[in-house]
């Protein structure tokens, strides 16, 4: 430790230091930045843009490996605003998918000084210069009205999904107490446990009679919005499987990791981009199991075998489950005609039957079940299996296998929308001439340090052709896309800004009593008195 040369103390003077002479020059460090990326491969995209008073009000930026991603996996996207991430409270807007392996990649990102509306307008339509492929299928956010109307304008032909998770989360605090705690199982079963939608709007009814909450304003409102969270309304709209933005809650917390609320913008993206990079990691390894090994099958039986070389691990986990569980279900013959045959299959779950119905056209080879999973997710159901083994078809048909499941699902070009390939890397020789010049580099060091002498010249040399290298980076660009020229005037840092920040939500009768300093009993909920003091308890 004592030969070191500094301590603690030492580093955080350094790093006030260089943070005290990069003051009020983070947005033109972003700039270069961006502008160096786009320069190494022109699939970068990013957009800054001003508050008219030549301050920065915000950016937008997408590099080439999620420009293509969007191209195989945009149709689900997931978004979420998260906070805490700069020292200015701007707020940062990840896009985010969904890869073949199930796994959460980032598609897009943005810092936003407004939560307004048009500041998302801004931002989803610059996502849509950036992604290759048109708009998503299918987005999924929070509740919030400026990001709904947004995305009615934006994304005019995209099925907005509202998170089921945050719905779910505030009957408890936006109900009565004993209104909930005895009602809370029926809602439940309303919202899950049910196929079809006359059937929700049937027991969503009986369940709010029973409650006496007819009139009750927020249940009211989260029944006019059903067909934006509930199963039975959704469930036909492909989702890969997702119910709620907890995806983008997660990629929150992992990148929370890496950074903080004290981080200049150009802390903030190198840090960003390191933990993109483990991310991406993940997904590299996923695919590298893939392309050596073959899952192994629990069941001997063709369509299984078939499916292990397919689909990745993961998806055929979830596909071999199904098939497992097909075993167990039973077909009853409904109806019957010329065009197609109807069947009833049943199963047993938690101690009840369920019944799905599974409709077979004969002419056209195809089936569809009242689970809609195969709409949901992309992966075929136990009740459309349980007919194929019934009607002994061994190979899966090649419709209901969904590319963006496979192992090859990124295979193939992704243009933009001039027709221009969009590459990982610019130059595909990069990797192999940096790897021989830092081999030479090292070389020469080591020679240089041999004597004082060769020091000296080396450092001179060094110096000399960074000065000819300077040059030629400085030299004309022809790129101008989203970009501007070392000569633009570039614009003040941001101020500190106010977000609208996490939902401080709705405060129970609970928190209210232990704030105003009442007492609250914990045997029978009631406010006045405590445990020792109750009436249900001191009853003889």
């Amino acid at each position: 430790m004592d030969k070191i040369g500094f301590i603690k103390k030492d580093i955080y003077n350094l790093e006030c230091s260089v943070n005290g002479k990069l003051r009020n020059h983070d947005v033109e460090l972003v700039t270069e930045y961006f502008m160096a990326e786009q320069k190494k491969n022109e699939g970068f995209y990013f957009k800054i843009e001003g508050d008219g008073h030549d301050r920065f009000s915000r950016c937008f930026w997408a590099d080439a490996t999620s420009r293509r991603a969007y191209g195989f996996y945009g149709d689900v996207v997931v978004f979420d605003t998260t906070f805490n991430t700069n020292r200015y409270d701007l707020t940062f807007a990840p896009m985010l998918g969904v890869n073949n392996h199930g796994q959460t990649i980032v598609l897009a990102c943005a810092f936003l000084s407004k939560e307004t509306t048009e500041s998302f307008v801004w931002m989803f339509e610059e996502f849509k210069k950036a992604m290759p492929g048109g708009e998503p299928k299918t987005i999924i956010t929070d509740q919030d009205a400026a990001m709904a109307i947004a995305i009615s304008i934006a994304f005019p032909t995209t099925f907005h999904r509202l998170c089921i998770w945050h719905i779910t989360s505030k009957f408890s605090v936006k109900l009565p107490r004993d209104a909930y705690n005895e009602y809370w199982r029926e809602f439940q079963k309303a919202i899950w446990d049910t196929d079809n939608k006359d059937e929700f709007d049937a027991k969503w009814n009986i369940v709010v009679t029973k409650a006496g909450l007819i009139d009750h304003p927020w249940l009211s409102s989260m029944f006019d919005l059903r067909e934006s969270w509930v199963p039975a309304y959704t469930r036909q709209f492909f989702a890969a499987g997702m119910s709620s933005s907890q995806r983008a809650e997660g990629s929150h917390g992992f990148f929370k990791q890496y950074i903080s609320r004290r981080n200049s913008l150009m802390d903030f993206i190198i840090r960003f981009e390191r933990a993109l990079s483990h991310q991406r990691e993940k997904e590299l390894v996923a695919d590298h199991v893939d392309a050596f090994e073959v899952a192994q099958c629990l069941l001997p039986m063709p369509m299984n075998k078939q499916m292990a070389t397919l689909y990745t691990r993961t998806m055929f986990q979830k596909f071999e489950q199904e098939l497992i569980q097909s075993t167990a279900c039973f077909l009853e013959l409904k109806t019957e005609d010329a065009c197609k045959v109807v069947f009833n299959v049943s199963e047993r779950k938690n101690w009840e039957t369920r019944v799905a119905e599974v409709v077979y056209v004969k002419d056209s080879d195809h089936a569809s079940c009242s689970c809609k999973r195969f709409e949901f997710v992309g992966i075929i159901c136990k009740h459309i299996l349980a007919l194929f083994r019934r009607d002994q078809i061994e190979y899966m048909p090649e419709k209901y296998i969904l590319k963006r499941w496979k192992k090859t699902a990124k295979c193939g070009l992704v243009s933009d929308a001039n027709g221009k390939e969009i590459k990982d890397c610019a130059d595909p020789g990069l990797l192999i001439k940096r790897s021989t010049m830092s081999r030479l580099a090292s070389d020469v060091v080591e020679d240089a340090l041999m004597s004082e002498e060769g020091c000296e010249v080396l450092s001179a040399t060094l110096k000399c052709l960074q000065v000819k290298l300077k040059l030629l980076k400085d030299g004309p660009s022809n790129n101008e896309v989203g970009g501007s020229s070392s000569q633009t005037q570039y614009m003040k840092d941001p101020k500190r800004v106010r977000c609208k920040g996490r939902s401080k939500g709705v405060t129970g009768a609970k928190e209210k009593a232990m704030k105003r300093g009442i007492r609250h009993c914990r045997e029978c909920g009631h406010i006045g008195h405590d445990r020792r003091q109750c009436p249900a308890l001191n009853t003889p």
